[in-house]
């Protein structure tokens, strides 16, 4: 496992929380300044393009003065996360049901993880909540309440379709750095691949693999594909459940 910077908790739940006022603002700063000017920047550069001087150099001041404000990049992390969270769309009304209300809810994941792929990448194995995720999570729980699930279901239920939602964005943000870095497509990438791979398989009667590798095609490297299939298949197991529980009571 790599190093995880762990941030003073203390900190980082006053900072989301907003709960000590700002410095003198004798640099035109502020704790929502900084946290907006750090998402932008991820989102040109990604997590790793963000640093306290680099923020600095954005804002147009010294690193110290940031350091009144914020000490460390693994403090403003989980502040950055919380800021963007309040984008996520409205859950569609009850009259949709709850298939239709879980729908929007991932949907909503997957468009905000493209608008900010970054968010992929910070580890919420530990999550600090802040205003924006304990208002969502509130929101996502009623879309849930009274379906036949119990309180660790519905949990579990959440964590499962945001889990869905930013594995598939990952598998996203990878293709999309890859053909950055190698400045070819996937088609152009595995046209050369492809003959020196299918010499190797010279010999091996390999029929199923075959016949799915022609089948798959575009929809294998297209991770939206992916996602609305598992996304389904996530909801047709959840429906299953319900109706089998239906049925029994």
């Amino acid at each position: 496992m790599p190093e995880r910077d762990y941030p003073d908790h203390r900190r980082v739940l006053a900072l989301l929380w907003r709960a000590t006022d700002d410095p003198a603002p004798r640099s035109g700063l502020t704790v929502g300044g900084i946290v907006e000017t750090a998402v932008v920047l991820a989102d040109e550069a990604g997590l790793n393009g963000v640093s306290m001087r680099r923020l600095a150099e954005r804002l147009g001041v010294g690193t110290m003065s940031l350091y009144t404000y914020v000490s460390s990049k693994a403090e403003l992390v989980p502040v950055m996360l919380d800021s963007t969270y309040g984008e996520l769309a409205r859950i569609a009304p009850p009259e949709r049901g709850w298939r239709a209300r879980l729908e929007s809810i991932a949907h909503g994941y997957w468009d905000l993880f493209q608008r900010h792929p970054w968010m992929v990448e910070v580890p919420v194995s530990r999550p600090l909540p802040g205003p924006n995720t304990v208002d969502r999570q509130e929101a996502e729980l009623e879309a849930l309440d009274g379906v036949g699930l119990d309180e660790l279901e519905m949990n579990s239920t959440l964590e499962l379709v945001r889990n869905h939602a930013g594995s598939a964005a990952r598998r996203a943000m990878e293709i999309s750095y890859d053909i950055e870095r190698s400045g070819v497509s996937d088609d152009q990438w595995w046209y050369a691949v492809e003959p020196l791979f299918t010499s190797y398989l010279a010999g091996r009667y390999l029929p199923l693999s075959a016949r799915v590798g022609q089948a798959i095609g575009a929809p294998h490297s297209d991770p939206r594909y992916d996602f609305e299939f598992g996304l389904a298949r996530i909801l047709d197991g959840l429906e299953g459940m319900l109706a089998s529980r239906a049925r029994v009571e």
